[in-house]
């Protein structure tokens, strides 16, 4: 949803933290969209006799950002002031979490000002407990977690064609077309979307567009090494492989999992991603330390693209910037970053290119306009 500006804005919200053995960044980007959508929250340390426990979740909105918004703040609170969830049965606590903030929200005139266009939200989250990782996921935010450089599990997206989504629409009385509810919402569950919650003889989750998460425990063992929580246009753009892969690479040459948020953006918009981007790196004790073997082997690959940008200016005359893209992807180079490619060394490229070409522009955006 939402038109699409010029050129991106890649000015970048960060976030980090760390505690309870944990380490997290958050990077989160306009990108192409007129509007920014998506919002985050990040808490190492809840309070109530949970200090050990940590919450993090990724929403990503459409029709405003005023839902997504509403959530990052609320959502927290919403599940874990459940009796379910103080009781000790999380998984149920987090559903009725969802389900209840599904319902207060309804009665917010300031979410609900327009009845013809409600907006609503993507949620996925995560409460790390010393044992567990509880995840849930409503729409198609994902989650996945990594071990030894592998996604070892993810979380489905829940989109219109999948077959039980497809049933629960056709039985509220709705229509999948163009891979859309009713063509045209892309998610079949999500929080908000209240003009899709409107069949009144079919329950809260048997809607159109249901509030219902899915929920998962996964036991913590000490080979995990992070978890990824991110919005579609990251996943529009990597796959669950090439994500756990390419961060699994960087955290060999840094631990600033700012810095590793901020590369995974910027891959996923020189690779093609239009939509708003956010990811939340949850990085455990048995993630991957810099060593100083990785570290020279990228600046050797840094120096090498930086050789062979030249080279390919200079044998072939090239004083166009998108022509020299197009060059530079047809050249076998060795040991580019795993997931990400060429388009992760993009910066070294347009570094090389504007010290030959001062006074021409790089942007890569408009290379992509050109395809």
């Amino acid at each position: 949803m939402g038109g699409f500006l010029d050129k991106p804005k890649t000015i970048k919200h960060n976030d980090s933290g760390e505690g309870n053995k944990l380490l997290y960044g958050v990077s989160s980007m306009q990108g192409w969209r007129c509007e920014m959508e998506d919002a985050y929250y990040a808490r190492v340390g809840l309070a109530e006799g949970l200090d050990e426990w940590s919450f993090f979740a990724v929403f990503d909105g459409h029709a405003g950002c005023k839902v997504s918004e509403h959530c990052a703040k609320h959502l927290l609170d919403n599940i874990t002031s459940t009796e379910e969830f103080r009781n000790g049965d999380h998984v149920k606590g987090i559903r009725t979490g969802f389900l209840h903030i599904d319902e207060v929200m309804r009665k917010l005139p300031e979410l609900n000002q327009n009845a013809e266009k409600c907006g609503g939200t993507t949620a996925v989250c995560a409460f790390v407990s010393p044992t567990q990782v509880y995840i849930a996921n409503c729409g198609d935010s994902r989650a996945v977690l990594c071990r030894q450089g592998a996604p070892v599990f993810a979380t489905q997206d829940h989109k219109p064609i999948l077959p039980v989504e497809k049933e629960r629409i056709h039985n509220a009385g709705g229509s999948v077309m163009i891979k859309r509810v009713n063509g045209t919402l892309a998610v079949s569950r999500a929080l908000g979307d209240y003009d899709f919650k409107n069949v009144k003889e079919k329950g809260q989750c048997e809607q159109l567009v249901s509030p219902e998460p899915e929920i998962f425990c996964q036991s913590r063992q000490d080979m995990d090494e992070f978890l990824v929580l991110a919005c579609d246009g990251i996943w529009d753009v990597m796959s669950n492989e090439d994500v756990c892969s390419f961060i699994h690479s960087r955290l060999k040459i840094t631990n600033d999992l700012v810095t590793i948020a901020n590369q995974v953006i910027d891959t996923c918009l020189h690779k093609g991603s239009r939509d708003n981007m956010s990811i939340i790196i949850i990085a455990f004790p048995g993630a991957p330390k810099p060593t100083e073997e990785a570290l020279e082997a990228d600046k050797r690959l840094e120096k090498q693209i930086e050789e062979i940008t030249r080279e390919e200016i200079e044998t072939h005359q090239i004083t166009d910037y998108y022509e020299l893209l197009q060059a530079l992807q047809d050249r076998n180079i060795e040991g580019l970053p795993p997931g990400g490619g060429l388009h992760a060394k993009y910066p070294v490229i347009e570094r090389t290119f504007k010290e030959l070409f001062p006074d021409e522009k790089c942007e890569f955006y408009e290379f992509y306009q050109m395809l």
